[in-house]
């Protein structure tokens, strides 16, 4: 009709992963799991596709408690719990500012960070979530119209390659992986009582864990059933729990009696032990203080006393506090690393007096390659190097490149008080000897080798190093406040117990320093500093031409003509090119 106005609906293409598409791929790795059952039967959905008003977030407490679906990953959603528990660590893995579903800049994508070998790396996920019937079956939350969760769960599966791969793994691992800090595993038995779980880590004190419980609020704390057990009966193995609170309740009810809340990821009650609602447990209290406690639990979570925890549960995993400035807080631990272990991570805490030590990471059996990082976090102030074994016999005899070398040879010595400094990790360093280097002006950088050698027997070497600073300017002498923004341009470093290191470099012209030390201050000794520096002149081709043989030569002084008779002259004709 004539002046009809008509309304044009324009739907956006949403973003769609190509590197984790909306596929089988991406739920299964070798159909070797319970999971394999729900192959072909699993459709994938947007938010907006399962609940009308899809949140990322809310901001009742109770709304956000983690629900597992038919995904092995308890261990995965028992650390998620850190994130309600530190507003740094949300937005750290799940960065604020992201498009809502009702944002009409929202292009279907989802990031989130997780730690993975020394970084905080970014995973960029479409919103597309694996469903049957409708509804979500991996996890989700308790409010299922919030999606932080399932959509952190997807980011996760796709760093392990498919989600099958999240059936089963550790707590602590996946602490590590959302934090970026690290987390401590004990076993709840005993040697006399069960010695296969030694392996799992230490045997926690009752004690040392009331002390730990303090954290609660602060930190994550798991438990595991490893073997089932009449408490756990309906769980059987395997299975990761929530430690929400504990309660002494001496006081009240004139016993001594200990009260843990725990939660099952599950999302519902599945405890039998003496505390479980309707338990002959709850006859020892008061019915208005036992009434008030199991009005306190939501659903999947149920009361066990101290004494049925320790004897139900195996281990115990607690990640270290993590506060707002994301610094990492100090747990108490009786620790040990006791032997070698199948964990991801192993690590040790300790006291140490202030000196020098020797970490040494191994695996068990030798010729076994990998790839590892070793973290340490202090209380206080530590230097952290790697020391590599010095050179071979061949590399300390190693001959200079070929070309024309120009070498000069100091001498010096380390005394006591006086100029032997240390490494560059002590603020004595710069009363160590300093040599001057001039690198003369040429069309590019010039080759130097720098040998230091010292002067004692192969059974007595000290560890020796040496850096070569850019002098800033014609006024620069070596003092502490000198050093203090003064990168080295050149290091020879670890210091290795041998009697020579060197190290070939190329330098601009300009004017630097060679400064020669052991790796501890106070050490004597004597050296000598070999400076070889490449001498760069133009090539000079020679064309030779053929003369003739020359019959009259003039007299040459104190000789005669005649001594050169029957030598062939040749003139040569050079051109410079």
């Amino acid at each position: 009709m004539l002046g009809e106005k008509k309304q044009l609906i324009v739907k956006r293409d949403l973003y769609t992963d190509p590197t984790f598409p909306a596929s089988d791929t991406s739920i299964f790795f070798d159909y070797c799991t319970p999971l394999a059952q729900f192959r072909g039967e699993i459709s994938w959905l947007r938010p907006k596709d399962i609940c009308s008003t899809p949140r990322l977030f809310s901001n009742n407490l109770q709304d956000v408690q983690v629900k597992q679906g038919i995904l092995g990953d308890c261990w995965f959603l028992c650390a998620c719990v850190a994130l309600q528990k530190s507003k740094y660590l949300l937005n750290k893995v799940i960065p604020p500012g992201q498009p809502s579903w009702t944002d009409e800049s929202y292009q279907g994508c989802f990031t989130c960070r997780v730690w993975q070998f020394g970084h905080w790396v970014e995973v960029t996920i479409d919103d597309r979530l694996p469903c049957l019937g409708g509804k979500l079956c991996f996890s989700q939350c308790q409010t299922e119209d919030l999606f932080w969760l399932p959509l952190l769960e997807k980011a996760y599966a796709k760093v392990h390659g498919s989600y099958e791969q999240l059936w089963a793994g550790q707590v602590a691992d996946a602490l590590v992986d959302l934090t970026g800090g690290i987390a401590e595993r004990w076993t709840l038995k005993g040697p006399g009582r069960n010695v296969e779980k030694e392996k799992t880590g230490m045997v926690l004190e009752r004690a040392v864990f009331r002390r730990l419980m303090n954290l609660k609020e602060r930190c994550v704390i798991s438990c595991s059933v490893l073997n089932s057990r009449q408490g756990a009966s309906e769980l059987g193995e395997f299975h990761a729990f929530i430690v929400i609170d504990m309660l002494d309740l001496s006081a009240v009810s004139g016993k001594e009696i200990c009260l843990l809340r725990i939660r099952n990821p599950w999302g519902r009650r599945c405890w039998r032990g003496p505390w479980c609602e309707g338990g002959q447990g709850w006859s020892q209290l008061d019915p208005v203080v036992a009434s008030e406690l199991l009005s306190q639990i939501q659903e999947g979570e149920f009361w066990v006393d101290e004494e049925e925890f320790f004897r139900e549960f195996d281990e115990i995993t607690m990640g270290f506090p993590v506060n707002e400035e994301g610094q990492l807080q100090s747990l108490y631990t009786v620790v040990g690393t006791v032997c070698h272990s199948y964990d991801r991570e192993v690590h040790v805490c300790c006291d140490l007096s202030p000196g020098f030590y020797l970490v040494v990471p191994s695996t068990f059996l030798k010729d076994a390659v990998g790839n590892f990082l070793l973290r340490v976090f202090s209380t206080g102030r530590i230097s952290l190097s790697e020391l590599k074994p010095p050179p071979t016999d061949a590399a300390l005899s190693e001959e200079l490149p070929e070309g024309e070398w120009e070498t000069v040879q100091l001498h010096g010595c380390w005394k006591n008080g006086q100029s032997a400094g240390g490494s560059r990790n002590f603020p004595s360093f710069h009363i160590n000897p300093c040599f001057p280097l001039s690198i003369p002006a040429a069309p590019g950088k010039s080759s130097v080798k720098v040998t230091l050698r010292q002067h004692c027997q192969d059974s007595k070497c000290r560890p020796i190093g040496f850096h070569i600073f850019q002098v800033p300017n014609s006024s620069w002498k070596p003092h502490i406040s000198s050093f203090l923004h003064l990168e080295p341009l050149v290091s020879c470093v670890p210091h290795c117990y041998s009697q020579e290191v060197s190290q070939l470099c190329r330098l601009p012209a300009g004017s630097y320093v060679v400064i020669p030390s052991t790796y501890l201050p106070n050490t004597e000794g004597s050296f000598t500093v070999i400076i070889a520096t490449k001498i760069d002149r133009k090539r000079i081709h020679s064309r030779e031409t053929l003369g003739q043989v020359l019959q009259e030569i003039p007299d040459l002084v104190g000789g005669s003509k005649h001594a050169l008779d029957n030598t062939l002259l040749i003139r040569f004709h050079l051109q410079l090119l």
